[in-house]
């Protein structure tokens, strides 16, 4: 029976996609990406779910490049592959239009914890372990981790990090700005689920045009970004009931 290498399931408005390879600690290989690109599409075409999750099965979240697979010889066909793929999985991840929340355990370590980046929010688990081995085996990070990593904890940490390849746990990855929050291993996927479910209470125009701003920002000037803002505020004012989001609003405040 062929592996299923990553899953997709959904839980109410919550989609799930969980990387499959616990035997090798979800380390990537071709199939493995082949199996996360087309449930990337599959969330991204949910109309369903509003919010993502993204986690691993087992132990680890997800240990970076098999280096099994890669010590037994990879052809150059596998690498371009294989670059190809890890590339495509950011760009399916910036067209997704749903905020994308990590759930971590254990290792997420060389493109593992690139797809933890790439995601809007990262809870980790206590055993969390995140790093970036890539210059010790003489590779380089290749999904945008090095722009990534140097918005999320600044330009000197991430060139430390990645230079001296060395690993960091939960509690010093929530110190610098890599993760959001640490809770309990065993309660991990409660409450991410808990904190997507918050989240997809809120209008999905509003959020993904939210998304759209802030990721643009980074490279945007000031005017620009005024302008993105008043554009999609715009939108979401001629594009959805905006009474009925805001009567909900006053009926939670009259609540408390």
């Amino acid at each position: 029976m062929k592996e299923e290498t990553a899953l997709y399931h959904r839980e109410g408005r919550v989609g799930i996609i969980t990387l499959n390879r616990p035997q090798r600690l979800n380390a990537i290989n071709v199939h493995l990406l082949r199996a996360f690109m087309a449930h990337l599409e599959t969330a991204r075409e949910d109309k369903n779910a509003s919010v993502i999750i993204l986690t691993g099965a087992g132990r680890a979240f997800c240990a970076g490049e098999d280096l099994k697979e890669t010590a037994e010889g990879k052809d150059t066909a596998t690498w371009l592959e294989e670059t190809d793929r890890l590339q495509e999985v950011q760009r399916l991840i910036m067209k997704l239009g749903k905020p994308l929340i990590a759930a971590v355990k254990g290792y997420a370590l060389g493109g593992g914890c690139e797809f933890a980046m790439s995601c809007d929010i990262r809870i980790a688990g206590e055993s969390a372990t995140f790093g970036f081995p890539e210059t010790g085996v003489g590779l380089t990070v290749t999904t945008a981790g090095t722009k990534l990593l140097t918005q999320l904890v600044g330009l000197g940490k991430a060139k430390e990090l990645i230079f001296a390849g060395e690993f960091i746990n939960a509690k010093e990855a929530e110190k610098i700005g890599l993760a959001n929050r640490i809770v309990p291993d065993d309660t991990l996927m409660e409450e991410s689920i808990a904190m997507a479910e918050k989240i997809a209470e809120r209008s999905p125009l509003a959020l993904r045009l939210s998304r759209i701003a802030i990721d643009q920002g980074l490279d945007a000037g000031f005017e620009q970004t005024l302008e993105i803002e008043a554009n999609h505020l715009l939108i979401c004012t001629q594009a959805q009931n905006q009474t009925e989001y805001v009567a909900r609003r006053l009926a939670r405040m009259k609540k408390k």
